[in-house]
């Protein structure tokens, strides 16, 4: 059974899910003398649909697919229980971890990360990540869901297919909560519309823009080339956005992963969604973050919660702004 425990110095939730530990690995740790198993098949590609779990949905044409949700066989958060808090002692305070914990297949292609989508793809898995949420917030208990991509090792991934993971969850995260508090303290209007005149008024720091989407190397970056992805209409809830913007934030992200990779090669990078608590009201505007996997968080960090960046975001910009071929897309 998956618990939430309490750390009553910072007041986040902890999960444990010693089941995760038996995740398969198609990547090799860090120790050189150890390889990875790669004698079985993958799981996420063609062919092997009848060995992983039952798909929750697809996308795609007839016979064939684009995109797959399937439940992830060792999930952080499961069951419908409900969230309840239980005090076991003084420091002593757990929870009940239920809810749900998708993977979200983002191509047939085992090769083909998210910069190497074709539109239609990156559209198929932008319109998989609303259906899933929607899906979501449906459901009595739940209060939050999160969707992350991990590509590359370093980055958290076990399998090297491209792959995301959606987690439906009974409370909403430290992080969330502090992203609301910061809309709520902004004198103004939203925070996030607000960021992107006042980004595009400098021009600094602007690496892609079009009619919908705004990216950025933040101000605030706390890592060597961060971007903010921001659709420029407000809305707090990204499975309420329509459909032509959640298309335009996924090529916007095609297009700026595609110039990380130009710049920087093929590293690992962190993709993670924000989109304000389902029943949540106003301020909030949902966005992207993107975070490079470039330097390792140390004990400064770990101590003090405070980010060294080593590249300061205006010269992250400059490099990443410099466009690069897109194939075309059908």
């Amino acid at each position: 059974m998956n618990q939430l425990r309490l750390d009553p110095l910072t007041g986040r939730w902890v999960v444990v899910s010693t089941d995760r530990a038996n995740r398969p690995r198609a990547f090799a740790p860090r120790i050189a003398s150890i390889q990875a198993d790669t004698s079985g098949p993958c799981p996420f590609c063609p062919g092997t649909e009848e060995d992983t779990t039952p798909t929750l949905e697809t996308l795609g044409p007839d016979g064939s697919w684009l995109v797959r949700v399937v439940p992830n066989k060792y999930p952080a958060f499961e069951g419908d229980a409900p969230f309840v808090v239980t005090n076991r002692g003084p420091v002593f305070t757990q929870a009940t971890a239920g809810g749900i914990h998708e993977v979200l297949i983002l191509s047939p292609d085992h090769q083909n990360s998210w910069s190497m989508l074709s539109d239609d793809q990156t559209g198929a898995v932008m319109l998989a990540i609303r259906d899933r949420i929607s899906e979501h917030a449906t459901i009595p208990g739940l209060r939050y869901s999160q969707a992350i991509v991990n590509a590359g090792r370093e980055a958290g991934a076990s399998l090297e297919h491209p792959h995301g993971q959606l987690l439906g969850m009974s409370f909403v995260p430290r992080e969330l909560v502090e992203e609301q508090a910061g809309f709520a303290r902004f004198a103004g209007r939203c925070l996030l519309c607000t960021t992107v005149d006042a980004e595009e008024n400098v021009g600094y720091r602007v690496v892609y823009s079009d009619e919908q989407v705004l990216v950025v190397c933040p101000f605030w970056s706390g890592s060597p080339y961060e971007m903010l992805v921001i659709p420029r209409a407000h809305g707090p809830h990204l499975h309420h956005s329509p459909t032509t913007d959640l298309l335009a934030v996924g090529r916007a992200l095609k297009i700026a992963l595609g110039r990380l990779r130009s710049v920087l090669g093929d590293i690992a990078y962190n993709l993670v969604f924000h989109s304000a608590p389902y029943r949540a009201p106003e301020p909030y505007h949902w966005h992207v973050h993107v975070v490079p996997k470039l330097t390792t968080v140390a004990g400064f960090e770990l101590g003090t919660g405070v980010l060294i960046n080593i590249v300061n975001p205006e010269q992250a910009a400059e490099e990443l702004a410099e466009p690069v071929p897109v194939a075309k897309t059908g």
